[in-house]
């Protein structure tokens, strides 16, 4: 049984998600890969930050 937090709403968002990630990866000159250990939390950190950056200013803009 899955906790309520850990469950995603839309299944499909995982691909999607995973996709997204790697391009801000790319961007920011991190080396994403399958396996992540080698990198440190700050980096980690600071590509899903930069993610919650991006889905924000996206939901703004649709806002406006």
């Amino acid at each position: 049984m899955t906790s309520k937090g850990k469950r995603k709403l839309v299944a499909e968002s995982k691909q999607g998600l995973y996709k997204f990630r790697m391009e801000v990866a790319k961007e920011m000159g991190v080396p994403f890969s399958e396996y992540n250990g080698h990198l440190s939390a700050r980096e980690c950190g600071a590509v899903g930050g930069e993610m919650v950056r991006r889905m924000i200013k996206s939901y703004e803009d649709k806002l406006k």
